[in-house]
């Protein structure tokens, strides 16, 4: 039976339709060692209780990790899962699901073919997510079981492809990382046929030692430890211990007595003793010892352990979209923290980059009748706006390169990867010479993009000429269409010859795109 296709849960991102409570919604997280159902009603955007839920033991990433490419037998109980779920989606009279795909799907050549199989057969729609989404999907649904309070928190989520490690607050995410040391894929690259667990154990102590945690996560002090996955749940249900709010916990010396003990024991043995699932007796120690390595880095002593994870995540996120009536300007803001948090990573300027792009998109929304281009332009010249200096982190020097080199081969939340390139370029073009037929990227894209990125970059020009000491001086600016100038009246703080300086330059693409030269005027100046 063919069903309609359902794209983020029933609701366009442009539509101004806002759902109210109660609402009933479904989530699939599609994970490399099993896949998860969770149906609710929300009767508020954090409360809700649920009507149904399954985990389904499928190892998509067994053979995406070994051979690149999903097995024809994981694909299949993966198609035969979904159409379960589609049954009892249609039996709870449920129009909202979302699913979402990670490493073993993100990562096989044969991905496509399964997305496609699923959407064909059961009509639910898989999404494709990266590791920096994956972790702000995890903080969502931490936030709403834990109280962040005023402190900053060390996240790590471990799935059986990759490990995301994050700094956040209360407010959002401050910086992330994904490592490809997820447990299936340890447990695929390292294991042996003749093996012993001790063996295996010191082995997966040393590799795991070579994770790091960037030297710009060390400029604050995480109070606390959350972890999520399912692995961490079975160990935290081993340890028994929960702290007063009910949110279970393991100490890191109960981690180590696990490990110890894991090491000891053969799989069969994990099963009999321990009463772990047949899925879950090989991939816990793995599990136990990069939890264990984290844990040593953020310097925690305790880990708290909510039982949230992505699937919860992308409950809340739904909910949030379909309930907030906002969808693109949820996008931007979604766009904005990715954009900070990959900002943070490289210690950029984040007072110029924010004041940059406050100016730049301030400059999209005066003069869109004269640059004509679609709202989610607005969001990659948000993005590569609030970026443009972060290459300066590698050296000045070329920074306009290094930046775009450094946006190209990252993730940012609500940037398609389809449409990370523009980004790039458009941080790229920020300075020095402009569009070229024969640039790196710019070359290969269709005249159509190429125009998106030529008017975004004059846009982004002129912002970064108005900030040009990086002092935000110039508070805000009002664009005025004359004839064939462009008057821009700024709203200032001191002197600004430096920027009048830069506009001279930096306004030169903008002349040439739109046959308008750029010059300032002035409104009265404010007191400091």
């Amino acid at each position: 039976m063919h069903h309609a296709r359902q794209s983020v849960g029933g609701a366009a991102l442009d539509s101004p339709t806002r759902l109210g409570f109660p609402l009933r919604v479904a989530a699939i997280d599609v994970g490399s060692n099993a896949f998860r159902f969770i149906a609710a009603e929300f009767h508020a955007p954090d409360r809700y209780v649920e009507l149904s839920g399954a985990r389904v033991p499928v190892r998509l990433g067994h053979s995406a990790f070994l051979t690149g490419e999903l097995s024809a037998a994981a694909i299949e109980k993966t198609v035969e899962g979904f159409c379960r779920f589609r049954r009892e989606i249609d039996r709870l009279g449920i129009d909202h699901v979302r699913a979402v795909a990670t490493s073993a799907v993100r990562e096989s050549r044969n991905g496509a073919d399964l997305v496609s199989r699923v959407e064909d057969e059961a009509g639910i729609t898989i999404r494709l997510i990266s590791g920096t989404e994956e972790a702000r999907l995890v903080w969502t649904a931490a936030r709403s079981r834990i109280d962040f309070g005023d402190a900053k928190w060390m996240l790590v989520d471990l799935g059986g492809g990759s490990v995301e490690v994050s700094l956040a607050d209360r407010s959002g995410i401050m910086w992330s990382e994904s490592h490809r040391m997820g447990s299936v894929r340890l447990l695929n690259e390292l294991t042996g046929a003749d093996d012993a667990p001790a063996h295996f154990a010191k082995l997966l102590a040393e590799y795991a030692a070579s994770l790091r945690i960037p030297h710009a996560s060390k400029h604050w002090t995480p109070v606390e430890l959350i972890a999520t996955g399912g692995n961490i749940e079975a160990l935290a249900r081993l340890a028994g211990r929960s702290r007063s709010d009910g949110v279970p916990e393991i100490t890191r010396a109960q981690l180590g007595a696990a490990i110890e003990e894991f090491s000891r024991l053969s799989y069969s043995q994990r099963i009999g003793r321990l009463g772990l699932r047949e899925d879950r007796a090989d991939v816990i120690l793995p599990a136990a010892i990069v939890y264990d390595r984290v844990a040593e880095l953020a310097g925690a002593d305790r880990i708290l352990v909510p039982g949230v994870g992505v699937k919860e995540g992308t409950l809340l996120d739904l909910v949030d979209e379909l309930t907030s009536g906002a969808g693109l300007g949820r996008l931007e803001r979604i766009v904005h923290e990715g954009a900070l948090t990959l900002g943070r990573r490289y210690l950029f300027d984040e007072d110029h980059g924010r004041h940059v792009a406050s100016l730049a998109v301030s400059l999209f929304d005066q003069l869109a009748d004269l640059h004509r281009l679609d709202p989610p332009d607005r969001s990659i010249l948000l993005a590569g706006a609030l970026l443009h200096d972060i290459g300066q982190h590698i050296s000045y020097a070329r920074h306009h390169k290094h930046s775009l080199y450094l946006i190209l081969h990252s993730e940012i939340p609500g940037i398609a990867p389809d449409e990370l390139p523009l980004v790039a370029l458009v941080a790229r073009y920020h300075r020095r010479a402009e569009p070229r037929e024969g640039h790196y990227l710019y070359r290969d894209m269709t005249a159509a993009d190429r125009a998106r990125v030529e008017k975004l970059a004059a846009l982004l020009r002129i912002a970064d000429s108005l900030d040009r000491e990086h002092l935000q001086r110039v508070h805000s600016v009002e664009a005025r269409l004359h004839e064939d100038r462009l008057e821009l009246r700024l709203a200032r703080n001191g002197s600004v010859l430096l920027e009048q300086w830069a506009l001279r330059t930096k306004g030169k693409l903008f002349a040439r795109i739109f046959g308008l030269e750029p010059y300032v005027t002035f409104d009265l100046e404010r007191s400091p």
